[in-house]
């Protein structure tokens, strides 16, 4: 039995889910459209292992979505992971987010599931996986336009889910795109990546683990 507390906090929902053997017990979270994850992430913690009726010494891991994202969310996400692992003594794990967001598509014949976060502007963080969820292009921040993945729509039905879909559905009419608006990446889907990692010990140092920004934080600011 693997008990890992997992958490989500790169976009403004804060996520967290308790596993056991890559099966959620015990689910919070926040979708709200602004950032709680400061006041929240601790309350939420708490909450999941009461519920499930679970001590803090009793887990055996602790998962945290590695991003990329919200650069103050990945901070909070990634202290609060840090902190929990260092103080139970037990192993970091990093799970990726766009691939746990990925999980979240349910269209049976879909041949591409394309997830994209927004990165303000008419930029997203993308990655696209075939409908078995192997990568079959890494992570990257790209400017989307019309004729952004028509490669791939053109081969098949191509699942575009997560909050930079409206983005390309505002530009891209392709027949065979179908949007997932809604979607937010969440503690529930990272149970199964982060149980398949902790049973091969693929672990993280806590003491030199950062979060995967992609792009480098950038102030903007204020007008006159």
């Amino acid at each position: 039995m693997a008990l890992i507390l997992c958490i989500e906090t790169t976009t403004t929902n804060c996520s967290v889910a308790l596993a056991n053997n890559g099966a959620v017990i015990a689910f919070k979270e926040d979708m709200g459209l602004n950032y709680s994850h400061a006041e929240r992430l601790h309350i939420y913690i708490q909450e999941v292992l009461e519920k499930a009726g679970v001590a803090q010494n009793a887990l055996d891991a602790i998962a945290v979505s590695k991003g990329p994202g919200s650069y103050t969310g990945l901070r909070i996400g990634v202290s609060s992971a840090k902190g929990l692992s260092f103080a139970l003594d037990i192993p970091l794990i990093a799970t990726n987010t766009l691939e746990a967001l990925a999980m979240q598509a349910r269209v049976s014949d879909a041949k591409y599931i394309i997830p994209l976060l927004d990165a303000r502007r008419m930029e997203v963080y993308s990655t696209i996986y075939d409908a078995n969820f192997n990568e079959l292009r890494g992570i990257e921040a790209q400017i989307i336009d019309e004729h952004s993945f028509n490669d791939f729509l053109n081969a098949g039905m191509t699942v575009f889910i997560g909050d930079g879909a409206e983005k390309l559905q505002r530009i891209n009419k392709h027949p065979n795109g179908n949007f997932v608006l809604e979607a937010l990446p969440s503690a529930r889907e990272m149970a199964l990546l982060a149980d398949a990692k902790y049973k091969i010990s693929d672990i993280e140092d806590v003491a030199y683990f950062e979060p995967f920004y992609l792009k480098d934080f950038q102030i903007n600011k204020p007008k006159k």
